[in-house]
């Protein structure tokens, strides 16, 4: 059996997930609703609660591929981040995606979720993992490294927004890349105890 949109039985999750992407790309979270997903995956309109108990169930699948979309991007470009130059890299590349998929990002961050999405919150836990294994392996002399690793995460998520809405210059990835390099470079400048902690010994 098929129907409109390529959906084919058995494929249901993935037909609506691959609907709501697209109408977020085109259209924004506004234009995201489980009627709105059936249209677009040529299904009926009650199709998509057979996965998805509402429209907070859906954004958490979609926010869990996104995740785990931002979490393969960041190891490619360093899989073991442990200098401000390698951090400065990954952080280039987390706003990049954002500025790439900015509705999904959008999705990801700044839309209500379903707490209890076991896919969701193991998705998420990938990108704490590894920014907390960058505090870890960059800075082995740091006091609180959760702490840090909150810091850290909060610079970079702080300059997607920035970039993403227009307060910080996007006219080009070098422009993207030369703001967000600077801020990271600035981090360390500012706080002699974070270059300290780059080059402590572990356990000290």
């Amino acid at each position: 059996m098929s129907q409109a949109g390529g959906y084919h039985h058995g494929d249901l999750r993935a037909a609506c997930l691959r609907a709501a992407r697209e109408l977020l790309e085109e259209d924004g979270s506004a234009a995201l609703s489980l009627r709105a997903v059936a249209r677009r995956a040529g299904v009926s309109a009650t199709a998509p609660y057979r996965h998805y108990a509402d429209r907070d169930a859906l954004v958490s699948a979609v926010a869990a591929e996104g995740y785990r979309e931002l979490a393969q991007h960041l190891a490619a470009a360093h899989p073991a981040p442990s200098t401000p130059d390698d951090l400065a890299a990954v952080a280039v590349v987390y706003v990049q995606f954002a500025l790439e998929h900015r509705a999904l990002f959008r999705a990801m961050f700044a839309e209500p979720c379903d707490p209890a999405s076991e896919e969701r919150v193991a998705a998420t836990a990938v990108i704490s993992e590894y920014v907390q294994s960058i505090i870890r392996d960059a800075f082995p002399g740091a006091e609180d490294a959760a702490a840090l690793a909150t810091t850290v995460w909060a610079l970079v998520h702080g300059l997607a927004f920035l970039h993403l809405d227009g307060k910080l210059d996007t006219s080009t990835p070098e422009a993207v890349a030369a703001q967000v390099r600077a801020s990271v470079y600035a981090l360390f400048a500012a706080s002699p105890a974070l270059s300290q902690a780059v080059t402590a010994p572990v356990g000290r």
